[in-house]
């Protein structure tokens, strides 16, 4: 199955040419480390690129202060990774092993640069992806969390960060190791959320992380960007891309992680050019670097709560914590989120063996019990596929009599085929047991209850749109979803009742609800957005020079 970033391993040290060195020197300074002397903090922002010139740069265990790689950077080579494109914060520190030259770039310059010189971008990028890849993979970073498997709270908190592809380390608060164990006498034993060497982040969240890591974007109140793109899904990320691309300032404001539901999603099989497969969070991860890379910024986990209209005909979206941001142009791409069962105390135990999104750090939670997954769809058979792998066995729960009608083929005819899946036709969640955590459900099959031992329930049913912020600006249909095109009298199959706002993907009334299709919306959808751009630049134009 296809992943994201080149393999460090295969890839050559190719050394950046000297034309594009000479580049970067025209732009940076030269600096320069005596040994031992720190190059850049645990949390320090990546606000400069650097490029050695001789001497070398290791990487530090932040916790007891050695050497923590038997690599290191040296001459012609150049640190960082995938966070400098959004002006991520440090998760590791840097460190002169030996007396050291660099010459440094202010980030800003260094991306203008690449975006001016595309060969050396590819260069870096490509680096850069690879070594988040491999700090990923590994659980390389001075970020720690303590007890995720029983808080929601830093469940939450790893979901984040999992699906955002930044490097941490888990901890349960019964392990034996030797770190387990002081970490969890660090934090008196309670879940936590560690940065740097032994600070505890107060009131952990996603937002808390966020704010720590500098994802979440500061926005002027005084500035305008041309797109505000809301919700980072397939399609969202798609026209985060070619916004991007057609030198649009645009900004997507995303309420959880990228991908949306797309990101949950394991192994997709049916999208074109990965014979193989991949997953929906590397699909997303991919798209976002490449709107990265043409200079569209994400501000994520924040969340969009009104919009309204200017006299100018642009619009201000009300952040949650109050923050405004005005745009010439709204692109909704909100996506659906699954529907909650009607069924006692689900709420109490979600996240306490409630789940709806199965990825890595959801499976972990699964090894060695009964696993039920509720849903007909492509997702929970996914789903289901993924958690085979470690759970006990999947039981697949559908209300209908068969899946013809809302699985793919393939994915049916796997499951009917895999001995580690059960399907149980005309069958629905009667009950959930269990005080803190999930020890049981009940089913209510055609032959009568049934009871399954369970650690992992997890709800893949239906689609609700998020639009509760749009109502009184656009029409929706009856169940939420928003109408474009000829439904409202707008040339554009994407525009909506509204001028100047557009909606594509999953959360678009009659559209096709498929990762590809999602892509394709919101590639084609900025050509109009650009339009009514343009127009309203000329209308301001006009006005400044009268």
């Amino acid at each position: 199955m296809e992943t994201f970033g080149d393999d460090l391993e295969t890839m050559r040290r190719v050394p950046l040419a000297e034309d594009h060195v000479a580049a970067i020197c025209e732009i940076g300074h030269e600096c320069s480390y005596a040994q031992g002397e720190m190059v850049a903090e645990l949390g320090a922002p990546m606000d400069r690129f650097v490029y050695v010139i001789e001497g070398e740069i290791e990487v530090v265990d932040p916790y007891s202060g050695e050497r923590l790689l038997p690599s290191s950077l040296g001459p012609t080579q150049f640190m960082g990774e995938i966070a400098f494109l959004n002006g991520g914060n440090h998760t590791l520190p840097m460190r002169a092993a030996k007396a050291t030259r660099t010459i440094e770039a202010p980030r800003e310059a260094m991306l203008d640069l690449m975006a001016r010189v595309p060969e050396l971008s590819d260069h870096i990028i490509t680096v850069f992806s690879a070594r988040r890849r491999r700090q990923f993979e590994e659980n390389r970073s001075g970020i720690k969390l303590v007890g995720a498997d029983r808080d929601p709270v830093i469940q939450q908190c790893e979901r984040f960060l999992s699906r955002n592809r930044i490097p941490f380390q888990s901890y349960d608060l019964d392990s034996s190791d030797e770190e387990a164990s002081r970490l969890c006498n660090l934090v008196e034993h309670s879940p936590a959320v560690i940065l740097g060497k032994d600070q505890p982040l107060e009131a952990p969240s996603p937002r808390a992380l966020a704010q720590a890591l500098n994802l979440d974007l500061a926005i002027g109140a005084d500035e305008t960007v041309d797109l505000l793109i809301v919700g980072a899904g397939p399609a969202g990320v798609a026209a985060a891309v070619y916004a991007g691309a057609e030198g649009m300032s645009a900004v997507v404001v995303e309420d959880t992680a990228i991908g949306g539901q797309a990101g949950t999603s394991s192994r997709i099989e049916n999208y074109m050019g990965f014979p193989t497969g991949i997953s929906g969070s590397d699909l997303i991860y991919r798209g976002q670097i490449q709107a990265l890379k043409f200079g569209t910024r994400f501000a994520m986990p924040r969340r969009v709560e009104a919009l309204q209209e200017e006299a100018d005909g642009s619009y201000c979206a009300t952040l949650d914590h109050g923050e405004r941001l005005c745009a010439r142009a709204v692109l909704v791409a909100t996506g659906v989120q699954y529907r909650r069962l009607p069924i006692a105390r689900l709420k109490r135990l979600e996240g306490a063996g409630v789940f709806y999104a199965a990825t890595e750090m959801e499976a972990r939670f699964c090894r060695e019990t009964e696993v039920v997954v509720v849903g007909g769809g492509n997702s929970a058979g996914q789903a289901a596929m993924y958690l085979s792998r470690s759970a006990k066995h999947v039981h697949v729960v559908v209300r209908g009599s068969s899946l013809a009608e809302s699985m793919s083929d393939y994915l049916t005819r796997r499951l009917e085929a895999d001995p580690q899946v059960t399907l149980h036709y005309g069958t629905q969640v009667a009950e959930l047991h269990g005080e803190e955590r999930l020890d049981a459900v009940t089913l209510e099959t055609p032959d009568g209850p049934e009871r399954i031992e369970t650690r992992a329930l997890f709800i893949m049913i239906g689609a609700a749109p998020n639009t509760e912020w749009l109502a009184e600006h656009i029409e929706l249909d009856d169940r939420g979803f928003v109408l474009t095109g000829d439904k409202v009298d707008r040339d554009s199959p994407y525009e909506t009742s509204k001028a100047g706002i557009f909606a594509v993907g999953d959360v678009r009334a009659g559209s096709v609800k498929r990762v590809a299709s999602a892509v394709g919306e919101g590639s084609v959808v900025v050509s109009r957005i650009w339009a009514h751009v343009d127009q309203l630049r000329r209308a301001e134009a006009i006005g400044a020079a009268a």
